[in-house]
């Protein structure tokens, strides 16, 4: 993990390395409405927001010419009906209105649970008819504090906060300032419920400002930000953490003050309570968050959903291995040693044989991920396939049978190894937390974190040399059934009807691409 150092705080790369990208300028924008500029504020931490090729556009950047506003905010006017506040959301006349934030949102698309908040808002526009509203975050010394700019991106209207560029440590994770301009935003558009996905950088200020304006609010975690400063629970020496439950009093040898560290956790702590439904894409992370001392007032395992093959996928894969019938393995994780880089460079150079290719995936905005490793030393054919988007994954995919996942950290999700079962590609991976919450086939030769390179190259020969080296695509949930799935969590939410305020573990029904446990249990 990348690690930076300003004045008296540690700064890290918004996701694992090899994410080496800042957290940058916005691109061209409509309005701004902005306050003054407030007081001294230290470094802003500059995250990328992911690590994955699977991202659009990258990190905010480039030239903008915003057009200063007023300090009120202007009033958006919907052409849908409006759901009255207490209204009931049977009424076919009525609209819910959802306020979603994340720091990243279209048309900044950056990191695989930025695709997964836009994607399901995108859904839940298009095939529920909700009127979307979104909250997300950019840094520019050279525009007001705290301004919102309004950018648009399909039917979703984006709402672009201003960061400063420096910031006490306290308000990295809980802003008053920013949910000041959220109570404003919240008092113009009037939103029923609003939805938190990654909130770094934007803190609980969101958070304050829902439950000031008496809305409920669903908070969806992707990371580890909730029960660990470093957010991945990734120590300074690069390696996994490993705490089951964290326990702050452990946390001295990562953090830089051990006191604030406590307050922090204390605080979101005491946050949570106050935060009517929180998912999780993974029981694993569920757990260890609720086991952490995460308690909100009810929580459920939301599994993300994932990108489907197009039509022909299959026809296009047969094709090329009738064109090559090669063995081709994939990797998508960049050169990084938490992603497991040096044990498949290991394990492939000690191997006799070379009827085999690799491609990787190259996730960085400017091609360079493996412009200083030497793949020509390696036996087998090696090539490094550019960047990809959610619409063009399948170039990826077609050309792969088995992906290397050999993470070395535990992990919340793993989209990527969905992406792959849904196109029958087998996987090789460590048993990384909720990346092997999944129905594929292989389960039982998963690798441990911290087994050796031998044990990776073991696994690589089996896959050579097995007489079924393809797999059939499992059935996978979709963005459109984990919107589906949403919509049936936060009824009683938008309903008005929330149940006591004790902790629940709420499970949804299987559905036919859902493996969500069932029934509404008491924690």
């Amino acid at each position: 993990m990348q690690e930076r150092s300003t004045g008296d705080r540690r700064q890290f790369c918004r996701c694992p390395e090899p994410c080496r990208q800042g957290f940058r300028h916005g691109c061209t924008g409509q309005r701004w409405h902005h306050r003054p500029r407030i007081g001294r504020r230290r470094r802003l931490d500059h995250r990328t927001g992911g690590s994955c090729p699977r991202s659009e556009t990258g990190p905010l950047h480039g030239a903008i010419g915003p057009q200063i506003a007023g300090a009120a905010l202007e009033r958006t006017h919907r052409t849908a009906h409006h759901r009255p506040r207490h209204g009931q959301m049977g009424h076919r006349m009525s609209t819910p209105h959802l306020l979603v934030a994340n720091i990243f949102f279209a048309p900044y698309t950056y990191g695989g649970a930025t695709i997964v908040a836009e994607e399901v808002a995108r859904s839940l526009a298009d095939r529920h008819g909700w009127n979307i509203s979104v909250l997300s975050a950019v840094s520019r010394q050279d525009l007001p504090q705290y301004a919102i700019r309004k950018v648009q991106s399909g039917p979703v209207v984006n709402y672009v906060i201003n960061l400063p560029p420096t910031r006490p440590y306290a308000q990295m994770y809980s802003n008053p300032q920013v949910g000041e301009a959220t109570s404003r935003l919240i008092q113009s558009l009037e939103p029923d419920m609003v939805h938190l996905h990654c909130i770094q950088e934007l803190g609980t200020g969101v958070l304050h400002a829902a439950r000031q304006a008496k809305l409920p609010v669903v908070v969806s975690a992707h990371d580890f930000w909730w029960i660990c400063e470093r957010q991945f629970m990734i120590r300074p020496d690069g390696r996994y953490c490993g705490q089951s439950p964290v326990e702050v009093s452990k946390c001295r040898s990562c953090v830089m003050d051990i006191t604030q560290t406590r307050t922090r956790f204390l605080h979101l702590q005491e946050d949570a309570a106050n935060i009517d439904l929180m998912t999780y894409p993974s029981e694993f992370a569920r757990a260890l968050c609720h086991d952490s001392g995460i308690r909100p007032r009810a929580q459920a395992v939301w599994q993300n959903g994932v990108t489907l093959p197009l039509p022909g996928f299959a026809a296009r894969q047969a094709r090329r291995r009738k064109r090559d019938p090669r063995l081709v393995f994939g990797y998508c994780g960049g050169p990084s040693d938490l992603k497991g880089w040096p044990l498949i460079e290991r394990a492939f150079a000690d191997l006799k044989r070379k009827d085999f290719r690799v491609l990787l995936a190259d996730g960085s905005m400017d091609g360079s991920w493996w412009h200083t490793t030497d793949l020509a030393a390696l036996p087998g054919d090696w090539s490094v396939h550019p960047r990809y988007s959610q619409a063009s994954m399948d170039d990826f995919w077609s050309e792969i049978d088995v992906l290397l996942f050999p993470s070395q950290w535990k992990e919340t999700f793993g989209l990527t190894i969905r992406e792959a079962l849904a196109r029958g590609v087998r996987v090789i991976q460590t048993d990384s937390g909720g990346t092997s919450e999944h129905l594929g086939p292989d389960r039982d030769r998963m690798l441990g974190i911290g087994d050796g390179h031998t044990m990776l190259r073991s696994e690589i020969l089996h896959a050579l040399n097995r007489p079924d080296p393809f797999a059939a695509p499992i059935e996978v949930m979709d963005f459109n059934a984990q919107a589906d799935a949403f919509v049936a969590l936060t009824e009683p939410l938008m309903n008005r009807n929330l149940a006591e305020p004790d902790s629940q573990i709420v499970s949804l029904a299987k559905t036919k691409n859902s493996t969500a446990a069932t029934t509404l249990k008491r924690a």
